[in-house]
């Protein structure tokens, strides 16, 4: 299912001047992967994948120079700043980022974190407190945390296990859906963070490289075989990858909003 990203796992472990990006492993990118990986641009980059968490402690520790960060991470890279007009947004419904639930919300008492997002985290705990108006009790997931969500204990699924579990629970409550309704703005899960400043030109064959692959998205969804969702409406319809001005303006709403956390 996920051979465009395969590769990319093992590729370019000598040392070089090679700009070094980190990419996420999941679905919602192939398209901006695909674009990267038939651009010009792979000249001058070594990529990789790993999950947002992950990636964002390899761009705070300098590890990598670039990666499509969880933008509630931003606070912790020193110079940080967004080098591409693309990333993962969405406009109400994103259908992978989600609490989920075999009761009723007013019912929730519990609630396990996702441990792969920091944004998608703060995202829930948010909600929680200011539109659904919940005082729970917050658990750091464990591996099998999916299995433990029974009872009123419900819990933060982000990304493809997300897309797996829609069917599986008598609750779905789309955060993003939750955000919109809530402040009447999209939002933006993930944007491309440098932690130093870099070439004009690279910075210009890198946005390209990404608006490309969203030519592709015909192309990618036959060579991605995929049971629990079509992919060709969560890539046209749910995730949003152009940062046009109200993303901008919800990312930075929602940046404001977790200083109270």
């Amino acid at each position: 299912m996920l051979a465009l990203l395969v590769s990319l796992r093992v590729k370019n472990k000598q040392l070089s001047n090679k700009i070094k990006v980190g990419g996420v492993s999941y679905l919602n990118t192939i398209p901006l992967l695909y674009g990267i990986q038939h651009s010009p641009v792979m000249e001058s980059i070594e990529l990789s994948v790993d999950y947002p968490s992950i990636l964002a402690r390899q761009l705070q520790e300098g590890i990598i120079d670039v990666a499509l960060l969880p933008v509630a991470a931003m606070s912790t890279i020193p110079g940080a700043r967004i080098i591409s007009d693309y990333g993962i947004g969405a406009d109400a419904t994103v259908a992978s980022v989600a609490i989920f639930s075999n009761v009723p919300m007013e019912e929730v008492d519990t609630v396990y974190l996702d441990y792969q997002s920091r944004t998608s985290v703060m995202l829930a705990r948010l909600l929680l407190r200011d539109y659904w108006e919940k005082d729970v009790i917050y658990k750091q997931a464990p591996e099998n945390f999916i299995e433990l969500i029974q009872d009123n204990i419900a819990g933060v699924i982000i990304g493809d296990r997300a897309l797996q579990q829609l069917a599986g629970f008598h609750f779905v409550y789309d955060l993003s859906l939750a955000w919109k309704e809530h402040t009447g703005l999209p939002f933006v899960f993930a944007a491309w963070v440098a932690n130093r400043d870099l070439p004009e030109d690279f910075i210009s064959q890198f946005n390209q490289a990404n608006a490309a692959g969203l030519n592709y998205i015909d192309k990618i969804v036959a060579a991605t075989p995929y049971p629990y969702y079509d992919l060709k409406k969560y890539y046209t319809e749910n995730i949003h990858y152009l940062l046009d001005d109200e993303k901008k303006k919800g990312l930075n709403k929602f940046r404001e909003l977790i200083q109270t956390l």
